[in-house]
């Protein structure tokens, strides 16, 4: 009888190991904001966005091991609310769009840091160059969405900052017009692929 109930227990348990396995999540565009937050002369700080982003990255639920994030961001969709500025953040003095048409950010495993909350170490490629950022990532949410198409979907926040002179961008930062650090805001839905 124990011999039974033990070999039923462990027919049961198959399938719920399967289900643990890492799954493929891709990044759903119309649920993706990358943005920059950068001071301009010290009055203010410019908001601006990347409106073509695309990615995906492998998440082991069961383990909380992420690995495979690979994130491309189109340069020249840039915008903030000024098509003057924004043409002059896509010419050679910063994202140099002509010649960079695409950014990329790569990393190959994350670290859980509380409940919720961990951090992802990766690798940004921008302007030729390619740096170590840090990005200090939350969990909002994950489960089936509950319209539309129902997939099974995960709410992220991400946050990280740089120094753009670091890619070799150093337009006014000597004269204060323009920041050297950078915000990073991270805003996406992640669909589990199907």
């Amino acid at each position: 009888m124990l011999r039974a109930t033990l070999t039923a227990a462990s027919i049961c348990m198959i399938p719920s190991v399967a289900l643990a396995e890492p799954q493929r999540f891709e990044l759903d565009p119309e649920q993706t904001m990358v943005a920059v937050l950068v001071s301009h002369l010290g009055f203010s700080n410019v908001l601006g966005q990347f409106t073509d982003v695309s990615g995906s990255f492998v998440f082991d639920e069961e383990t909380e091991t992420l690995s495979e994030v690979d994130v491309r961001v189109g340069t020249e969709s840039f915008r903030t609310n000024s098509d003057r500025r924004d043409n002059h953040i896509r010419s050679k003095d910063f994202l140099d769009v002509e010649n960079f048409p695409e950014m990329n950010f790569a990393a190959s495993e994350g670290e859980v840091t509380g409940d919720g909350s961990g951090t992802v170490i990766g690798e940004l490629t921008l302007l030729g160059v390619t740096n170590p950022v840090t990005l200090d990532v939350s969990m909002n949410k994950r489960e089936a969405y509950p319209f539309g198409h129902e997939r099974y979907t995960l709410g992220i926040s991400a946050r990280g900052q740089i120094n753009r002179s670091d890619w070799g961008m150093s337009y006014g930062i000597a004269e204060g017009w323009v920041g050297d650090e950078v915000e990073l805001i991270i805003e996406t839905q992640a669909l589990r692929e199907e």
